[in-house]
């Protein structure tokens, strides 16, 4: 999964995680265990865990080591010592291992000790005076105890030890210990360790969702950067290609969804793989033979986890383009409420949305309920398998080879495992979804641009205190492979210094020269160069600080108008925002402003008109240090007047700059040392006004469908 690829990223925090999660299993699996104690050891023994006792009377002594065989004979005497103040045999400290091997050796003989009529009419004290004087020999006593053992039926392991514990507590009341005291003083020992390791559990926990919460949140970061790093990268195909609605989902949505996940994978798989693997390994521990039942119910539901996903996966993976779906038409409809009202298509935007919307919603719904089948089922078969361990269980009880403390034990573990897929089973809903999110942003990150910096540029050739000379060579352009070219056989020449007009119909192509110039995208066939380098022999870096660009759609960041100006500066002046501003003729009207250049420009430029956005999107061009200035058609929305002033003030302020003009009216480009004529994307013209007045009949059309011959001749045609 792609989820856990982008926590590999993290590993130092991921391997915190797990050893959190480790050590809070550890303590909450031991919590069942001193359950088992309590109900087993704390009640039902009072507070006696060994078979062993602590203290002996004298009597049961004699008796144990007659009764015992030889060689636990001898374990036995060597572990205890007789204690004359108290009159009895006192256990020796003795480790874990030592105490387990008495605790063997001494259970069969203080079990006959105590209950002596399974040995027959022979009085067991009389028996001790016999053996101690020698009348009555070892193998008689082991002989008697076989066939005292034969009258009370086969006993375990485990009965003849809890069988021990009752013969304990007499040895106790005999020596005068207190055995509520011991009982008591056994819970609360056991209660404590308990209420220690519950206290550690959360305190781990705490530690482990600091842990967690940090690295989804970063892994969200990386995402989020490294993802607007590709797509400012991208140049205006593969954002075309993606589109700019499906853009906004993946870096938001996407993002959101693979963080929220990141952190439930933290939180819930990696814990219930340590926590359900360790009680695995309790259960093994506690009762081998009811394990069958685990496997059965874990069976069970892996089988109901990869049904839903065979089901779910494929709308998941709709569920997303469903999304960039209605956000694209989100975008439309915010974007384009004035058009939208004026032709008063409300009613009609409303059943586009509503459309998009009810196909999202019907695919999530089907994938919702499809997942809500999981909780039933997983209560069904936790709840099926407390009522097996339970009917299975109280046989093993019965018979005493369980205590009813273990079985308790054992049912905890049981439910600790089922829960632990049905925790699985949770995160399998939100699962897909996330990693089809993933995909989607892998698919981003990993997409190249197609306008790439070569491995050796020539930067350094770019001269950089006059104007650029941009050339065209037999260009051939399309948007795509299967398309008819854009541009056929482009070639003209923009001098250095001087203002050449690009002209034509609508549709002809003019913008796309703009695009090619910037690089925005590389052509087909020929070359496009700038002081005779091709650009793509030059860094986008280096080619673009050498043109200062105003789009055919005039576009404003949100700020104040100074920073929207000096946008493409190195370093911000307050001289040149001021010249910029007055050449672009925005200076009256900012002037005007209630806070002059310090007024806020809403985003996009919504707050200002149409042509003072215009004006503004000039400024922000002129007031870079450029060598080159390429307006694409960004005069439309001036008045004549207006207009007629910023290009004279170009001519004074930029003469010694190249300025390149794409515009629809031919007053703007008149006074233009060279038009070039675009007619379905092929130069038909290139002149001056009276040269293509004279002979170019594409030019004379568009002039006279524009102009009369008067206001032509004004513009200097005889």
């Amino acid at each position: 999964m792609r989820i856990f690829t982008y926590l590999m990223e993290h590993k130092l925090a991921f391997v915190a995680v797990v050893l959190c999660f480790v050590i809070q299993a550890c303590c909450e699996l031991a919590l069942p265990r001193y359950t088992s104690d309590i109900v087993d050891v704390g009640i039902q023994q009072s507070g006696i865990e060994n078979p062993s006792p602590e203290v002996l009377s004298q009597s049961t002594y004699g008796l144990v080591t007659m009764i015992a065989p030889s060689e636990d004979e001898t374990l036995i005497e060597s572990r205890y010592s007789f204690d004359e103040a108290r009159g009895c045999y006192v256990l020796q400290a003795v480790s874990n291992e030592e105490r387990q091997a008495l605790d063997k050796a001494i259970a069969l003989p203080l079990v006959c000790a105590h209950y002596g009529a399974a040995l027959g009419q022979i009085d067991l004290q009389q028996l001790l005076a016999a053996y101690q004087s020698g009348a009555v020999t070892k193998e008689q006593i082991s002989q008697g105890v076989t066939q005292a053992m034969a009258v009370m039926g086969s006993l375990n392991d485990d009965l003849l030890a809890q069988q021990a514990v009752e013969a304990s507590k007499a040895e106790y009341e005999a020596c005068g210990v207190s055995l509520a005291d011991m009982q008591m003083g056994y819970l609360m020992r056991v209660g404590l360790i308990m209420a220690f390791l519950a206290f550690m559990a959360c305190f781990i926990h705490c530690i482990m969702n600091w842990f967690a919460t940090r690295t989804s949140a970063q892994i969200g970061r990386d995402l989020r950067s490294r993802f607007f790093k590709r797509v400012v990268e991208f140049s205006d195909a593969e954002v075309d290609r993606f589109s700019t609605a499906s853009l906004v989902t993946r870096g938001t949505n996407d993002v959101q969804q693979i963080q929220n996940v990141s952190l439930m994978a933290q939180r819930m798989v990696i814990y219930t793989a340590v926590i359900s693997i360790g009680a695995i390994i309790m259960v093994a521990q506690t009762n081998v033979s009811m394990s069958w039942i685990i496997g059965l119910a874990i069976a069970v539901i892996f089988v109901a986890i990869c049904i839903l996903f065979a089901i779910t996966m494929p709308k998941f993976k709709l569920v997303q383009k469903l999304v960039d779906k209605v956000n694209q038409v989100s975008r439309e409809i915010l974007t384009g409420l004035p058009v939208i009202r004026a032709f008063n298509r409300e009613e009609f935007e409303l059943e586009r949305f509503q459309k998009a919307n009810e196909s999202l919603t019907a695919t999530m719904l089907f994938t919702q309920r499809a997942m809500a089948f999981m909780m039933p089922v997983m209560m069904l078969v936790m709840n099926l398998v407390s009522v097996a361990i339970v009917w299975v269980g109280s046989h093993y009880v019965d018979l005493g080879t369980v205590q009813t403390g273990d079985l308790i034990a054992f049912i905890t573990y049981s439910m600790i495992i089922v829960v632990s897929f049905l925790m699985v089973g949770m995160i399998a809903v939100i699962l897909p979804r996330a990693n089809v999110a993933a995909a989607r942003i892998d698919e981003v990150i990993n997409t190249s641009s197609s306008i790439q910096d070569a491995l050796e540029v020539f930067d350094e050739d770019l001269a950089t205190d006059k104007g650029a000379q941009i050339s065209f060579n037999d260009v051939c352009f399309r948007y795509s492979e299967d398309s008819e070219n854009v541009l056929d056989h482009v070639s003209f020449t923009a001098e250095a210094g001087k203002t050449t007009a690009i002209i034509g119909s609508t549709g002809c192509g003019k913008s796309t020269i703009i695009r090619l110039i910037e690089r925005f995208y590389d052509v087909n066939e020929g070359s496009v160069t700038i002081d005779g380098i091709d650009v793509r022999q030059l860094s986008q870096k280096a080619l673009r600080r050498t043109f200062g660009y105003v789009p055919q759609k005039a576009f404003l960041f949100s700020g104040t108008i100074e920073s929207n100006v000096a946008y493409g500066m190195d370093e911000e002046s307050d001289e040149r925002v001021e010249q910029a501003l007055e050449i672009a003729q925005a200076s009256q009207f900012v002037a005007e402003k209630p806070e002059g250049v310090n007024e806020p420009i809403a985003q996009g430029g919504g707050n200002v008109s149409g042509g003072q956005r215009q004006r503004l999107a000039i400024a922000r061009a002129l007031a870079t240090d450029a060598r080159a200035y390429l307006f694409d058609d960004s005069f439309s929305a001036l008045d004549y007047k207006t207009d007629a002033r910023l290009r004279q003030e170009l001519q004074t302020r930029l003469a010694d700059k190249t300025v390149v003009i794409v515009a629809q009216r031919i007053s703007t480009i008149m006074s233009a040392d060279r038009i070039v004529v675009i007619d379905d994307g092929r130069v038909v013209g290139q002149g001056t006004h009276q040269q293509l007045m004279e002979g170019c009949e594409a030019y004379r059309e568009i002039a006279y469908s524009q102009l009369s011959a008067a206001e032509l001749a004004k513009g200097g045609v005889a």
